[in-house]
């Protein structure tokens, strides 16, 4: 037996290429989303959008929508704020500016697409029917639309005068950065801006709502963590989280979109529980592209001081981002400035981070969320080296962090071991032949052709070590015909969780992966654990499976030690089977 395995000559799974449990089902059509679950009694919702950026809104008349076949009511803000609930933000900053979010938009609309109201009918095609018959009348204002607006313009929120939304960092260079510009061989600035972006699930957003009883709700979403879920709509509702249960099975996608519960779902679970009714909404593509979370709309402008040798010297980073009406977080202008210069030897950093508030959709985090940073660093280094009349690889060999100067930290103060980007990038060029695609290259021009290499490198954290980040919890039992059941806090949004769970148990129990079941939807078997989210759950899952493995190996060894009146050096499990030195007639599987 060696340290990880509960037997050295087990076969092995982590590393091989092996078939997805979850694959088969999902291919077959026999996957459990959320549209696939139907309950007695359950209603559907369609929303009642706004169809301008910003205005207030004078009346909403809901009279010929009550009176359609089929429709059981219509709720507006007022009428839902019967049972008070908000969203629940949270974020890196401290204080956030505002921590409530209404459902609903009540007295004024801030984005095309605000939900106004929520229709309720037997089916999604009378909702739909009936919410073409709201009357709302609006009192048109100019919008504010983009970062140079919300930096010049009106306040869209009373609350917030000058349109930020978070702020971090100083824009003014400090003593030490001001020598360092002024001495510099070189100063390079540039400008990077990125697009609004969405994130286009191939499954849209998507909730049930179903009240149990008097006290007891249930919630059937497609989310990054059933447990996170279920502490939102805790905090929101203010109701104990014991009477919470929220069911995530297979999820269609997210990219950062489902990290939270927001707006419309509350929306459906307020209006549930005031009917006492099960009511499910599937977002439509085209609300999905027009008023789900969406992300980017980045400026970033880069300053960087190089000295004779093309070395860097000191930085300073002006981050702007547009975070729309109701952002669901404001973490990257923490983020974005903390990863900056993490794989390079930065001496002095200064920044400035903010986010603003406009009439547009708030954003959510997607895919690196604060990938901005990389973007602008990478092509202001591309853009030095051309001016020093050097390669594009050469100027990040002489400022990449090598293994030699480990361990050590950051400019930000991130500990820095046991990482190479230096070496990784020597290894990189070892693979390929550069000189023979710069003759490829020319050769191509000629042609009208352009070929292109290009070289980036970066460092990030994939689990930030956070209270509420860091850990994920793994429940292993042996059921009682010797097959092996986990119930995980990891989520998959398609990540292949459930097999890279499987091959991890395996491998540490020493048995074949056929004879486990991993179960990871369910808040109220899973524990506490934060689900999908930054590359993190291979780190945090695999390794609570691996813990939970080995000391459910200790407790096998402890039991059959005791049985047989060995000690636990005598016992071994070898392929799945308990094996006693000695005593033959012990061997179990």
């Amino acid at each position: 037996m060696n340290a990880s395995t509960a037997s050295g000559a087990a076969e092995r799974f982590i590393g091989r290429r092996v078939r997805r449990k979850e694959d088969a089902r999902l291919l077959v059509g026999r996957g459990t989303f959320t549209d696939d679950v139907i309950l007695p009694g359950m209603l559907h919702c369609a929303f009642v959008r706004s169809p301008i950026a910003r205005g207030i809104i004078k009346s909403i008349d809901t009279a010929v929508a009550r009176e359609q076949p089929g429709v059981v009511s219509v709720f507006t803000a007022e009428e839902l704020a019967t049972i008070p609930a908000y969203v629940a933000l949270s974020y890196f900053m401290t204080p956030p500016p505002f921590t409530q979010v209404h459902p609903l938009a009540s007295g004024r609309a801030a984005y095309v697409g605000d939900p106004v109201a929520i229709v309720i009918a037997q089916d999604r095609y009378l909702a739909e029917d009936a919410a073409s018959l709201v009357e709302v009348e609006y009192e048109e204002q100019q919008p504010i639309v983009t970062i140079g607006d919300a930096r010049m313009g009106e306040a869209i929120h009373p609350e917030l005068p000058d349109n930020v939304a978070a702020t971090t960092g100083e824009s003014e260079l400090d003593a030490e950065l001001r020598s360092i510009f002024a001495n510099a061989h070189k100063v390079v600035s540039r400008t990077v801006t990125h697009h609004r972006t969405t994130h286009s699930p191939i499954e849209t957003r998507a909730i049930i709502a179903s009240p149990n009883g008097e006290h007891d709700l249930t919630v059937y979403v497609g989310c990054q963590s059933p447990q996170t879920a279920a502490r939102q709509i805790s905090a929101a509702l203010n109701m104990p989280d014991k009477n919470i249960r929220v069911i995530s099975r297979d999820v269609g996608g997210s990219f950062g979109l489902k990290g939270s519960i927001w707006r419309e779902e509350y929306a459906v679970i307020v209006a549930a529980l005031l009917l006492r009714r099960p009511v499910k909404w599937i977002e439509d593509r085209l609300e999905n592209l027009t008023a789900a979370n969406q992300t980017r709309e980045q400026e970033c402008t880069l300053t960087v001081a190089f000295d004779e040798n093309a070395r860097l010297l000191g930085s300073h980073m002006l981050f702007e981002q547009n975070d729309g009406a109701f952002p669901t977080t404001l973490d990257n202008n923490m983020a974005i400035p903390m990863f900056m210069w993490g794989a390079y030897k930065m001496p002095k950093y200064g920044f400035k981070t903010t986010g603003y508030h406009s009439n547009t959709v708030g954003i959510a985090p997607y895919r690196g969320p604060w990938a901005m940073e990389s973007l602008a660093r990478e092509t202001l280094l591309d853009i030095a080296a051309r001016e020093f009349g050097i390669s594009p690889v050469e100027i990040r060999q002489r400022n990449l962090v090598k293994a030699s100067d480990q361990p050590t930290t950051s400019v930000m103060g991130f500990p820095i071991e046991d990482i190479r980007p230096y070496e990784c990038l020597e290894l990189l060029l070892q693979n390929i032949d550069v000189a023979a695609f710069r003759r490829e290259q020319a050769a191509a021009r000629k042609d009208g052709r352009l070929l292109g290499l290009g070289i980036a490198t970066y460092i990030e954290p994939t689990v930030v070590a956070m209270p509420s980040t860091k850990s994920d919890i793994a429940q292993i039992r042996i059921e009682p015909s010797g097959a092996v059941s986990a119930v995980l806090s990891t989520h998959s949004q398609g990540h292949g969780t459930e097999t890279t769970m499987t091959q991890v148990i395996a491998d540490t129990l020493g048995i074949p992966m056929e004879t486990i079941t991993v179960h990871e939807s369910d808040s109220a078997q899973g524990g506490y654990g934060i689900g999908a989210g930054g590359s993190r759950q291979a780190i945090t899952g695999g390794g609570a499976s691996i813990r939970a493995s080995r000391m459910l190996v200790d407790k096998i060894k402890a039991i059959a030690a005791h049985l047989s009146n060995s000690s636990i050096e005598q016992v071994s499990i070898v392929s799945g089977r308990v094996q006693i030195e000695g005593v033959p007639e012990m061997d179990r599987s």
